[in-house]
């Protein structure tokens, strides 16, 4: 079965350059920001829970534990000699993780000391000075990491340092419960999120104030908001980028996330939410045809380009893969099908764990794309997690399963997460069709 004619949009890909700054620890490796809005919001969530320690004898979760344990590996090298610049500037980065910013300053200023113009330890000091609430020491170093930045990383140093200064200007004398904060949306942009006739509209934004607005203002807050992984008021900013560039589910769920899980309360932030909650219900109500959706997408898809499906690079640990059987199913991990490499002539190589799936029954779990318009399908596209714009927010190929029920049989699209048992097929001859397919697929929902 060919789907050349859906093949086609998948190869579809800009590259550039990808920056990092802010927060720097070798044990994470971004991808090329913007990433997308899904898979950015559970790699954030990621990074702010480990920074939450476990309470009432509760174990810590795994990336927690992690952490941890290299800060204890690197914690006892130290012992047993003085640590390199490099490894006090990720063992500051780690306490920074782990919501220890004091023990981060100490480290990291006695390191400093020493290596004054090391980067990644003064950028590193200036996030944990923030963290720890003295905005001003934070903004002395950041200046520094500014001069001392790679060009390719010191646009993003600058804004980190514009939103320290903006915070220093704008604090209370006291701070305030969780339920009491008021502090309104950071003016990193200059930008007012209105539309043409002065008023707050969801998926709209002025024409004179979208001059304003950086090209590259999403990937700045992306990195903003993975440096400083708990702090709402950068994924309230985020929540407007999304509306502006026309996302109104994906502004609407951000948002929900400020008033129900960081407890915001500015009136502003609750208007908007208002509005945008109210404009996805209505979208959700009447499914656009893909004609429509596709001129929808042609109005924003020239302000933002999602460049990743998630900021997070991660490494496959094949030690922890569960052992291949002949007689059963057996579960496959996306981040199996992560490890598939694509020369520049797009011909695959696949993880050897892959290769000895190929042919055997397995199950995969995730969310359903059409190929078309009708609702009862016999085959259509599994992806990791859902997308607002398919158009913007594609997968990379590697990411995609085409799933093919028996003949005369069709499963119902559905938004919720599904699994789907049946036999992998690998493809690495026929460049016109998909990396993957799963045959006489079983669709079963869970939620």
């Amino acid at each position: 079965m060919k789907h050349s004619r859906f093949i086609s949009a998948l190869f579809i890909l800009s590259v550039t350059s990808s920056s990092r700054a802010g927060l720097y620890y070798s044990g994470e490796v971004y991808a090329e920001l913007p990433s997308q809005w899904r898979g950015f919001l559970l790699d954030q969530r990621t990074l702010r829970n480990i920074g939450v320690k476990p309470v009432g004898g509760r174990v810590a979760n795994p990336a927690r534990k992690r952490y941890e344990e290299t800060a204890a590996k690197i914690e006892k090298i130290s012992r047993e000699r003085k640590l390199t610049a490099d490894e006090a500037a990720d063992l500051g980065a780690l306490y920074v993780r782990l919501g220890e910013p004091g023990k981060a300053v100490e480290i990291l200023r006695a390191a400093q000391r020493e290596h004054p113009n090391h980067f990644r330890l003064v950028a590193n000091l200036g996030t944990a000075w923030q963290l720890q609430g003295d905005l001003e020491q934070a903004a002395v170093y950041l200046e520094q990491a500014v001069r001392l930045a790679p060009g390719k990383w010191q646009k993003a140093e600058e804004y980190h340092l514009k939103l320290v200064r903006l915070r220093s200007r704008s604090l209370t004398p006291a701070p305030l419960p969780p339920g009491d904060r008021v502090e309104g949306l950071d003016d990193l942009f200059g930008v007012r999120f209105v539309d043409d006739e002065g008023k707050y509209h969801p998926g709209r934004l002025a024409a004179a104030e979208r001059k304003k607005l950086s090209a590259d203002a999403v990937e700045i807050v992306q990195q903003l908001a993975l440096w400083l992984p708990a702090d709402d008021r950068l994924l309230w900013q985020l929540a407007e980028l999304a509306n502006a560039h026309g996302d109104v589910k994906t502004a609407a769920a951000i948002m929900d996330g400020c008033v129900t899980e960081f407890a915001m309360s500015h009136a502003e932030l609750r208007r908007h939410r208002q509005l945008t909650r109210a404009a996805a219900e209505e979208l959700a109500k009447n499914k656009m045809p893909v004609d429509k959706a596709k001129a929808a997408h042609e109005e924003h898809a020239g302000s933002v380009r999602m460049r990743s499906s998630r900021p997070l690079v991660t490494k496959l640990d094949a030690t922890a893969l569960p052992s291949i059987r002949d007689d059963a199913v057996n579960a496959l991990p996306w981040s199996v099908l992560a490890e598939t490499a694509l020369d520049r002539k797009f011909q695959p190589t696949f993880a050897s764990y892959l290769r000895e799936l190929d042919g055997k029954q397995i199950s995969l779990n995730g969310f359903m794309q059409p190929l078309g318009q009708e609702l009862e399908t016999g085959a259509f596209l599994l992806i990791e997690y859902p997308v607002g714009c398919w158009y913007c927010e594609m997968p990379e190929i590697t990411g995609i399963v085409l799933v093919e029920l028996p003949d005369g049989k069709t499963a119902t699209y559905t938004r919720g997460l599904v699994q789907v048992l049946g036999k992998l097929k690998l493809n690495s001859s026929d460049p016109e069709n998909f990396l993957y397919s799963i045959s006489k697929a079983q669709v079963k929902n869970l939620e």
